[in-house]
């Protein structure tokens, strides 16, 4: 039943930040901005990768081919109307980054953009492209259909960053929740007070124990690293293997002898498939261990008990 609420709380939490976030439609905005664009804008179909038949489905429509097509000036000019054709384009970010380049900075801080003439034809022709592909494979399409592409793109872009800022705070709450209990079975000698806004202590028996970002965790006895733990809360699957290539690569470095683990918020088939290749200990839900009790034992039984052997087997829950 825990699992259940707390399941329930995040999907309320998701909901409600895209619901506030399509509210504020910052895509109307954006429209706005296009519509209201001065200069004359001269669009050499073949240079910028647009169909001639979708130009011309555009134009015998009586739209506006700015409100469909992408030209570089405008995007130089409005950096944000990214968010516009990429919406058309239903393209995520990060697969325009993959072929054309990050437009992160473009579409959060357009003020700070600085946008070079080769990367806003390279961006316009990808979105052009991808757009005149979808109009030649519709028999009746409109505008409308376009601004339901947009929406359809700002409500999935909220919903990875939701998972992502969920899983951010479960990171936080495990180190939260890993000294607290450290303290209440008097394993710290320094500082006698732990807090999260500390990153190193000194347990007993000579292990030291640090917090940061790469590793999340780190365990040193007698100056050599014994112990490791990554924690990649993070619930979007599509960055599933992303953020397992980070994981890998921290592993490699490791001394022989040392232990790793991953804690995460998402394991994939795949992910599953590569972890097993991997040089690693053992794997946990980071939903599970924060939320169910005999999880929690077990993951502090196998870094405290099997790996580190500073505490007797911590007795299950009742």
């Amino acid at each position: 039943m825990a699992l259940e609420s707390n399941r329930q709380r995040d999907a309320i939490a998701r909901a409600l930040r895209m619901a506030r976030h399509i509210a504020g439609r910052e895509d109307v905005a954006v429209c706005k901005r296009i519509t209201r664009f001065e200069p004359e804008l001269r669009y050499d179909k073949c240079e910028l990768c647009i169909a001639e038949d979708a130009w011309r489905k555009v134009v015998d429509a009586g739209v506006e081919p700015r409100l469909v097509f992408a030209h570089p000036d405008l995007l130089k000019a409005i950096p944000n109307a990214s968010l516009h054709y990429r919406g058309i384009a239903l393209l995520s970010r990060k697969r325009v980054q993959e072929i054309a380049g990050s437009v992160d900075t473009w579409e959060r801080s357009p003020e700070r953009a600085r946008v070079s003439d080769q990367k806003a034809l390279k961006v316009s022709r990808l979105y052009n492209a991808v757009i005149s592909a979808i109009l030649l494979d519709s028999t009746d399409w409109t505008l409308e259909d376009g601004y339901r592409n947009i929406l359809a793109t700002v409500g999935i872009t909220e919903d990875g960053a939701m998972r992502n800022i969920i899983g951010q705070e479960a990171e936080q709450a495990i180190k939260e929740r890993l000294l607290d209990w450290l303290r209440d079975r008097q394993l710290v000698v320094s500082p006698a007070a732990p807090s999260p806004s500390a990153s190193d202590w000194m347990l007993k028996d000579g292990v030291s124990m640090s917090f940061g970002s790469e590793p999340d965790i780190a365990f040193h006895k007698a100056g050599k690293l014994v112990v490791l733990i990554e924690i990649k809360g993070g619930k979007d699957p599509a960055g599933a293997l992303e953020r397992l290539g980070a994981v890998k690569k921290t592993f490699d470095e490791t001394p022989k002898g040392c232990k790793n683990y991953l804690v995460a918020g998402v394991v994939t088939r795949t992910m599953r498939e590569r972890l097993a290749e991997m040089h690693i200990e053992g794997d946990f839900d980071i939903e599970h261990i924060l939320r169910d009790e005999l999880a929690w034992t077990r993951f502090l039984n196998e870094i405290f008990h099997h790996a580190l052997r500073l505490t007797a087997e911590v007795a299950p829950p009742a």
